[in-house]
């Protein structure tokens, strides 16, 4: 397998410019593949989830054209409805691309498959399939039930005596099956009502869509966190630019590796005027210890106060609402002065592999105590880090990241598989190198 050994890094400073944000990037391109008219994107993540979004539109008819600026794209919309009426799409492990293509597929009049890598397959979508099915979609799964592949036929429109659509979904799986329907929904043209059940996690990135969806002309009615109103015949609408912002979740890397090497670090792309609820992670990082400075599009993180080689303090917090960066926070557990606890982070266990799982399996080989509960992580630090520990990544771009910042920290790790960060930020590594000293 092939690996990457990190030397340990005696300091840490410099600036940083972020890669676009995924989030935002996938929910920009199916957006503006719906709308009526053109939508030059700008800024957008080059990386292996946002391609296969690219070539998955092109497999259903839309015209993306590449500009100038390679990360610079413009997108003609097709009104509603993909030219390409039978397509077999493979998605990779992209779920911000496979479940908003699921919604939106199903509410057309065409035969598609969905399929992805294994991982994909293990990652459930059962509960965006009773919310579609609901609504009168033909969607059949070709494997296990409740998890991709899937078979899409033509939507048959389902109404009962009450006016509009009503449909259903659970909100403490993953996030992305209400932004799906939220994204698909306008396509049906009625009056929708979509009820979540359950308590809804990760409510920032429901923000981020509802914050493109206004962009693009649409309108939705939130109450509170448990029903949203999608009001009828409503239509995509091409904003002419649309600016990506660099990827929160990325950014966490860096401002924790300012904390650790004493920076300072700045990254550019995200601050205080970010639509990205993953910012939030630079108030976990100041509750640590960690000096913050923030301007409108940048962030800036420094050591604490005490010299290089001074803990940062213990944190037990929830961090449900920042999911990914949250990861980050739990190998700074390793550089703590006492335990720390990640609470209600379940999502974990159904992203790109088993977090929860795989984050104590390799906390534990550098050394820590760790205790993994159902939705929970206790991570006692070591009096001294175990130096060479090799970290397996489980084809997840944030297990490589995360555990980069061992050796920020200054002991040598070995990292296998590093070139699974393509998922999200292929140069990590290098961008790494620039602010190691």
């Amino acid at each position: 397998m092939e690996h990457l050994d990190l030397a340990p890094c005696a300091a840490t400073q410099g600036t940083v410019r972020l890669p676009g944000s995924k989030s935002i990037s996938n929910r920009t391109l199916l957006l503006a593949a719906l709308s009526e008219g053109v939508t030059e994107v700008r800024g957008l993540l080059d990386s292996d989830d946002t391609r296969r979004m690219l070539e998955a539109l092109d497999a259903l008819g839309v015209r993306v054209e590449r500009l100038e600026d390679p990360l610079d794209y413009r997108v003609h919309g097709v009104g509603g409805a993909f030219p390409v009426k039978s397509a077999e799409l493979f998605l990779g492990n992209a779920g911000t691309a496979f479940r908003p293509l699921t919604a939106a597929l199903a509410l057309m009049d065409g035969h598609y498959t969905l399929s992805g890598v294994p991982r994909m397959h293990e990652r459930p979508i059962g509960d965006l399939v009773d919310a579609l099915r609901e609504l009168g979609a033909q969607i059949d799964y070709l494997g296990n039930p409740g998890y991709p592949p899937l078979a899409i036929k033509p939507w048959q429109n389902r109404h009962d005596e009450t006016p509009g659509l009503r449909t259903r979904v659970r909100g403490d799986v993953s996030s992305q099956f209400l932004t799906a329907l939220l994204m698909a929904l306008p396509l049906s043209g009625e009056d929708v009502r979509i009820e979540v059940v359950g308590e809804l996690i990760s409510k920032p990135y429901i923000e981020i869509t509802l914050n493109l969806l206004r962009r693009f002309g649409l309108q939705v009615e939130r109450h509170g966190w448990s029903e949203f109103r999608l009001p009828a015949r409503q239509r995509y609408h091409a904003p002419a630019v649309v600016h990506v912002e660099g990827d929160a979740s990325s950014a966490s890397y860096f401002l924790a590796a300012g904390a650790l090497g004493g920076g300072p670090v700045r990254v550019e792309g995200v601050g205080r005027d970010s639509i990205q609820g993953d910012v939030k992670f630079a108030e976990t990082l100041a509750q640590m210890g960690a000096l913050i400075a923030m301007g409108d599009d940048w962030i800036e993180a420094t050591g604490p106060v005490a010299a290089r080689g001074g803990k940062l303090r213990a944190i037990d917090a929830d961090l449900n609402h920042i999911p990914d960066a949250a990861m980050t926070i739990a190998v700074l557990a390793l550089f703590a002065d006492g335990p720390s606890t990640i609470r209600n982070v379940a999502s974990w266990r159904v992203k790109e592999t088993d977090r929860l799982a795989a984050m104590a399996t390799e906390l534990r080989k550098v050394g820590a105590e760790v205790e993994e509960g159902a939705d929970y992580l206790r991570i006692v630090p070591p009096a001294a880090l175990t130096p060479n520990a090799v970290i397996d990544t489980y084809d997840d771009h944030r297990m490589a990241m995360c555990f980069s910042l061992v050796a920020v920290g200054g002991t040598p790790v070995r990292i296998n598989d590093p070139k699974c960060v393509g998922k999200t930020f292929p140069e990590y590594f290098e961008v790494l190198g620039t602010i190691a000293r």
